[in-house]
């Protein structure tokens, strides 16, 4: 499970919202830590074995580290991980991993200042570079997750993937998504997942694929020679559907059963109605059991008036 715990961030990516921001959440309209807490515990005993914390931005919310500690007390939880953009995240690195947080995922689009700056809206280069030196100090597995946009940084893939020579790190490319909350809408995709490997594979002829785990959102691949590795995620084009595993649940407690849906049910309202946990979960085995068996068919049931649009702030990275 992906939980947005906040649809506030501190940078401002162009591929994810607008400059001057979103129309923001009012608190109350925020599922409640213990609200979250409740939710995760039973998903835990119905069978999830994973939490991935993301937002926005996790840390600007406050309190999250006393969030995390709870979280990671859940009896039968076997792996909680985080994605954050870093800028507030290196003097936490030592708390994470007494939590026992033991992979991270670094958003992180640019190894130039210059271009960072382009993209993000924001001069926070310097503390991004210092939360990955302290993760890899502290011995936490690091995914450094760069979206792919033609005439912005496509000169950064073989630099990245130089990254990968001498640090133990997983650098994953990903196609662009319409998710920038302004309802942009692709003339076709100039830089998919195949035309990504091929740049790699220009500069890097001897890569080597490797085996995909059953359930995963990448293709995978290693250079000899290399302590890292590399990833291609083709998360427009959808190759992955058949065997994706994911929910997600918003900061305002709205399912997702797939991250092209509009929502399949809302949890915190179904909450703060009362229900049972016994209720609770029968609405979501109900929910499971009618997921789209694509992103295209997800897409295509959403409402005529409502397109995809919406930021990836608001529905979890």
């Amino acid at each position: 499970m992906r939980l947005a715990v906040t649809d506030r961030c501190n940078l401002r990516c162009f591929y994810c919202m607008p400059e001057e921001g979103l129309n923001w959440l009012q608190r109350e309209e925020l599922m409640t830590y213990e609200e979250m807490l409740q939710i995760c515990e039973l998903l835990v005993k119905m069978g999830i074995e994973k939490i991935r914390i993301t937002g926005g931005e996790p840390f600007v919310r406050r309190d999250m580290m006393h969030f995390l500690a709870a979280l990671s007390k859940i009896d039968g939880l076997n792996e909680l991980t985080i994605t954050t953009n870093g800028v507030l995240t290196a003097p936490l690195v030592p708390e994470l991993k007494k939590l026992g947080i033991r992979s991270v995922n670094l958003s992180l689009d640019t190894l130039d200042a210059n271009r960072f700056f382009m993209v993000t809206h924001r001069d926070e280069f310097a503390k991004v570079m210092e939360t990955l030196d302290q993760l890899l100090k502290h011995d936490i597995k690091v995914k450094i997750n760069a979206v792919v946009m033609d005439g912005k940084n496509t000169q950064d893939i073989i630099p990245m993937v130089e990254m990968t020579r001498d640090m133990p790190v997983s650098v994953r490319f990903i196609e662009e998504m319409p998710f920038n909350g302004e309802g942009h809408v692709y003339n076709g995709l100039k830089w998919d997942y195949i035309r990504i490997l091929d740049e790699i594979k220009e500069s890097y002829p001897n890569i080597q694929k490797l085996a995909d785990p059953a359930d995963s959102t990448s293709y995978n691949y290693h250079i000899p020679g290399h302590k890292g590795d590399v990833g291609v995620i083709a998360a427009y084009s959808r190759t992955f559907c058949g065997t994706c595993n994911r929910i997600r649940i918003t900061p305002d407690g709205v399912l997702k059963t797939c991250l092209y849906d509009e929502g399949v049910m809302n949890i915190k309202n179904l909450m703060r109605s009362g229900i049972s946990d016994a209720g609770l979960q029968s609405e979501l085995l109900k929910a499971f059991g009618k997921r789209a068996k694509d992103g295209w068919e997800a897409e295509q049931k959403r409402n005529i008036n409502d397109p995809v649009h919406e930021s990836m702030a608001t529905i979890g990275g």
